[in-house]
């Protein structure tokens, strides 16, 4: 069985400042008007749990809630649904995270997508028992976007924290 050389390499600190820049991206992606048929990935979703999982002391359950509230804000829809699919998602996440990281980033991906499922659900769920519009039953694919898009998001952010694979005797690490 051939291992990756990235998957052996050690890995540089997350900047926090980089980690605020893509949730900060993310979420103003998700902040963009698409048309409510389009089944669009929730990139903040994905952003968020990349870093539950890769970095659960900096990117917590406080955060992903601060984000829901956000977005149910601006969503206009009822108070607290998004915020408690975020919480759910990310609390899941974090108490997986040690397990994620071992699978393949497809393997990964196949762990994700039940988080992306249930958070999608918690939230349409909530808003069917306020008495609000239920989703086309399109809204699933939706999970599935985001979950497809967990390699790309992978190879993104874990960019800066690689080391370069080839050691120079002039460099210290």
């Amino acid at each position: 069985m051939a291992i990756n050389a990235h998957a052996q390499a050690i890995l540089r600190p997350a900047s926090p400042l980089f980690i605020a820049a893509s949730l900060a991206l993310a979420f103003a992606f998700n902040l963009v008007a698409w048309p409510r048929e389009w089944p669009m990935p929730d990139l903040l979703a994905l952003v968020l749990v990349f870093w539950n999982i890769r970095q659960p002391r900096r990117v917590g359950i406080g955060l992903a809630w601060i984000f829901g509230l956000l977005m149910d804000v601006h969503r206009a829809g009822v108070l607290g649904e998004i915020a408690l699919a975020y919480t759910l998602m990310s609390y899941l996440a974090i108490s997986i995270h040690r397990r994620v990281l071992w699978f393949s980033v497809w393997g990964q991906a196949v762990h994700v997508l039940m988080l992306f499922f249930m958070a999608q659900v918690v939230a349409a769920g909530l808003r069917g028992l306020m008495g609000g519009v239920m989703p086309h039953p399109s809204f699933l694919l939706s999970p599935v976007f985001t979950a497809l898009l967990w390699p790309f998001a992978t190879a993104v952010l874990m960019a800066p924290q690689r080391r370069p694979l080839d050691p120079d005797e002039n460099r210290p690490l």
